[in-house]
């Protein structure tokens, strides 16, 4: 495949010398493995639902059978999904450098199945399970006909560990986030549109520290007028070649 853009030499030198690199992941990486984007999934039965209205936990209590059943529907889609070479490169990235924080909006999960250590969830994990009530994790529960079952530690419905409108983002991720962005020396923002956050204040954060941002994305973004450095491209495309100079 002919690329349209180039590595340059001076982002290679920057990554040699990087000592911390942290990667923001956006949907635009998820997609292509053919993760279909929040509202690109509503179709067949779902198209009559807005998403916004199903992923909130206003939602949950009026109607916890029809989330449950919209977020079972969600997770078929995206257990049929693979990482691609994107995600791919990004394992073999964090042999690179001294210390690498993988940090992602997406919930499906395909970083991890790619082989990335210790993913900074920020928005949860749609494949994780947790109860409504009081955030148990959990991984099991009786075989039950009810939708959905209920918590096997507290007896409340169950329900994806996402984070829904309206709810804050898991602390401990945010933390390590924020803590990441400011504290490393070289940013790379991948597919994401910069619009969410408080995500799209973490590479303007290493900004303001005086990282190096790096921006890779098809399209332009809010955050491409801040970027040192801009590779106009797919993920799966861009990365692999950004590997291969540093292999070089």
């Amino acid at each position: 495949m002919k690329t349209q853009f180039e590595i340059p030499g001076a982002l290679v030198e920057k990554l040699h010398a990087a000592k911390h690199v942290v990667v923001l992941t956006g949907a635009g990486v998820s997609a292509e493995s053919g993760v279909p984007t929040f509202r690109e999934a509503q179709t067949g039965l779902w198209a009559q639902y807005d998403p916004q209205e199903l992923a909130t936990p206003q939602a949950f209590r009026r109607n916890p059978q029809l989330v449950w059943e919209w977020y079972a529907w969600r997770r078929e889609l995206v257990s049929q999904a693979q990482p691609n070479p994107g995600h791919l490169a990004l394992v073999e990235l964090a042999k690179f450098v001294p210390q690498l924080t993988l940090i992602t909006q997406n919930v499906d999960g395909l970083h991890q199945r790619a082989g990335s250590q210790n993913v900074v969830c920020l928005h949860g994990n749609i494949m994780e399970t947790k109860c409504f009530d009081h955030d148990h994790p959990i991984s099991h529960w009786p075989p039950t006909e009810a939708v959905p079952p209920t918590c096997p530690t507290c007896g409340s419905l169950l329900r994806p560990n996402v984070v829904w409108f309206g709810e804050s983002l898991p602390m401990m991720a945010l933390n390590t986030a924020v803590s990441a962005a400011d504290s490393c020396d070289l940013f790379l923002a991948i597919g994401t549109s910069a619009l969410v956050h408080p995500a799209a204040s973490l590479p303007l954060r290493a900004v303001e520290h005086g990282a190096t941002l790096v921006e890779i994305n098809p399209q332009a973004t809010p955050l491409t007028r801040w970027a040192d450095f801009t590779l106009n491209g797919p993920a799966g495309v861009v990365l692999p070649a950004l590997l291969k100079r540093l292999q070089a």
